[in-house]
């Protein structure tokens, strides 16, 4: 079924942006932590946070159906706390959106701390700030740049998620029908403007988040 013209995309755009907002957080701390980090297995601890980027979309739904489903024990315990299934929901949505946007942010958070000069940190350090002084009031604003287009990278991938959106989500219309979702859906049945308008407006939204990328390099 297809759904008005405006629903998948303000559905897009609010779980874009609590993806987003999920990744940026994540992807900061978890950057910050691995950019000067010295352990044993720090290869594979990368290898698996960059993961996302390189497996196809379905494979990362069929992993999120194994880890959320209600087979599983964190699927059973989510549908006993909130009396109702994870999968085929709005949170469901969110979370793939998430899950595939946040290799993005960590990357480009921990490529902007780590081009950070050691010497700086280390006098603030010397004036007796706190490690999480530190992270906020030097390490943060130094690599604001880089964290800004992570955060704009990150928002564009989560608006155009459409694999694991699909098959952890679903196609429920004013639910978890996000564009992409709904350009697939309205070229199946035949709406080909209609699929025309919804990429033309990803097609908007999209340049404009690159050209906001480009801008910050200048």
């Amino acid at each position: 079924m297809v759904t008005d013209f405006w629903s998948p995309i303000k559905l897009s755009i609010e779980i874009a942006f609590v993806a987003g907002v999920t990744v940026f957080i994540l992807g900061i701390l978890f950057g910050k932590l691995m950019a000067n980090a010295k352990f044993k297995g720090k290869v594979l601890v990368e290898v698996i946070f960059l993961l996302p980027l390189v497996l196809p979309p379905t494979v990362i739904g069929f992993l999120l159906i194994v880890v959320f489903g209600r087979q599983s024990p964190a699927g059973q315990l989510i549908e006993w706390i909130f009396h109702q299934p994870l999968m085929f929901t709005w949170w469901a949505a969110v979370i793939a959106s998430t899950v595939v946007a946040f290799p993005l942010m960590y990357q480009t958070a921990k490529t902007g701390f780590e081009a950070i000069d050691p010497d700086v940190e280390n006098a603030a350090r010397v004036d007796g700030a706190s490690e999480w002084r530190l992270f906020l009031s030097v390490s943060i604003p130094l690599a604001y740049k880089a964290l800004l287009s992570g955060a704009i990278l990150s928002f564009a991938r989560a608006l155009g998620e459409f694999g694991a959106t699909l098959m952890f989500a679903g196609n429920i219309p004013g639910k978890t029908q996000t564009t992409p979702t709904a350009i697939y859906l309205a070229l199946d049945s035949g709406h080909q403007g209609l699929a025309w308008l919804w990429v033309l407006s990803i097609i908007g939204i999209s340049l404009l988040m690159l050209i906001s990328v480009q801008l910050l390099k200048h």
